[in-house]
């Protein structure tokens, strides 16, 4: 299967994050929101800011070895007891991107009564979260901006054949 490529630029990415802002607008309220790290820190600032959710929390997992091999999920920062303690219930999850959902399972047994969005779902991970801004598909690798420079990009057609 060979790999797509979709870059995001700041702009975009702020565009569906306050998107997807609008759209937990109509889900909450919610008391707290907890970012995935780290690319659910970007979001869930922008959907803290959006929705006026002044208790933050982040929760760190690992799972990408490297860009082509994801492992299992390793919670290296736990969520604040505070927020645990109530198995989620008023609580919003934000990451930037559901691949296979593997990360967001792991999340979910934490807090299970939480609300779960993410701003871009591929198809396996899709059934994961409850809310989401754009899918992607599977075979799609997502270039965020804060993984970016600026750079020649070459042509799609002069990349096939």
């Amino acid at each position: 299967m060979s790999e797509k490529a979709y870059h995001v630029s700041w702009d975009q990415f702020h565009r569906d994050a306050r998107a997807l802002a609008w759209r937990l607008a109509e889900t909450g309220p919610y008391a707290a929101i907890v970012g995935i790290a780290r690319g659910g820190l970007v979001p869930a600032a922008i959907v803290a800011r959006e929705l006026d959710l002044r208790l933050v929390e982040c929760v760190a997992v690992t799972s990408y070895e490297h860009k082509a091999q994801q492992g299992p999920p390793n919670i290296i920062k736990p969520i604040a007891p505070k927020i645990a303690g109530s198995e989620g219930q008023g609580v919003l999850v934000v990451d930037d991107l559901v691949d296979t959902g593997a990360t967001m399972v792991a999340v979910r047994a934490l807090l299970p009564k939480a609300h779960f969005a993410c701003v871009y779902a591929k198809p396996l991970g899709r059934p994961h979260v409850d809310t989401f801004m754009t899918e992607v598909s599977q075979d799609t690798w997502i270039y965020f901006p804060w993984d970016l420079g600026l750079a020649f990009q070459a042509p799609i057609a002069g990349k096939r054949g």
